[in-house]
């Protein structure tokens, strides 16, 4: 037997931690922990920084390792994903890189499926700069038309860019997109054939897309793929807190930062055939 001051001693432990007692939290603190847990119901796939992010946007004053804290508490962790072989030698990415608004959008196809086995394929449009994905459609087929059809809608509501990076796809090179981007005075610039990573803004998107979305969802039919992903594109903008731009919102990040872009005229395609008219789609569902 020994007493408590020898057994402190011994283990080089402060008497003042030994005889610490915790304290009931306050009703401010369980409250706070009551929207943490909804939060992170509601947003499974954040991990603290977002959500911290996102309490402090509805007036909370806390920091990220307060929310770190409560949530290991409440048993709360985001699995990691797994990493990727980290590509060795020089790299062969492109130099061009998005200096404001409407500088160089990006634009790409990422695959999926319905239960049912149905294809699905959906069509991204994103601002490199602003992080803003202004187009997200699903549908079981898309051809040059569908995608040029989309791409004109894009560019009115939110200006022409200067800048098109996308890979060498055959909806992307095709003789009406090409003629259609010259005649509105829209550069190109295409990756290197087998190098995603040219192309890392859309890949980044398409991986949280995959990653909160598709991989969350059970979609049995294209109309319930539209409007998941319509949700999703419409969070992602407006809600979803970004890492690259201080945790804001692309869309807040656009508003705070980026003057609004002014609408061009644009010129007709040059030929129609087999352009889609899509006079009965519900455009809200995929663009902003």
């Amino acid at each position: 037997m020994c007493s408590q001051r020898q057994a402190c001693q011994f283990l080089k432990l402060a008497r003042s931690t030994f005889n610490y007692r915790g304290r009931p939290p306050t009703p401010a603190e369980e409250q706070l922990r009551k929207r943490l847990l909804a939060l992170s119901a509601e947003h499974p796939r954040y991990g603290y920084r977002r959500i911290a992010a996102l309490l402090r946007r509805e007036g909370w004053r806390v920091g990220k390792r307060h929310i770190q804290r409560l949530r290991r508490d409440a048993g709360l962790r985001v699995p990691p994903t797994k990493r990727k072989l980290v590509r060795r030698g020089i790299s062969t990415g492109l130099p061009t890189t998005a200096t404001h608004r409407n500088h160089v959008w990006t634009w790409d196809f990422i695959a999926d499926a319905t239960v049912r086995g149905g294809a699905l394929k959906m069509l991204t449009i994103l601002d490199e700069y602003t992080r803003e994905c202004h187009v997200l459609w699903a549908e079981r087929a898309l051809k040059a038309a569908d995608v040029l059809h989309w791409l004109q809608k894009a560019v009115e509501q939110h200006g022409a860019p200067a800048y098109l990076r996308s890979d060498n796809g055959s909806e992307f090179i095709a003789k009406i997109v090409q003629r259609w981007l010259k005649e509105n005075r829209i550069k190109t610039i295409y990756i290197e054939p087998g190098s995603p990573w040219q192309n890392g803004f859309v890949e980044s998107f398409h991986g949280r897309f995959r990653d909160e979305c598709l991989n969350r969802e059970q979609l049995w039919t294209l109309t319930e793929a539209r409007v998941v992903v319509g949700d999703f594109r419409q969070k992602y903008n407006e809600i979803r807190p970004h890492s690259r731009l201080g945790y804001e919102s692309p869309a807040r990040f656009a508003a705070r930062s980026c003057p609004c872009p002014v609408p061009v005229g644009l010129r007709p395609p040059s030929t129609g055939h087999g352009q889609r008219t899509n006079e009965n789609i519900n455009s809200n569902q995929c663009l902003d």
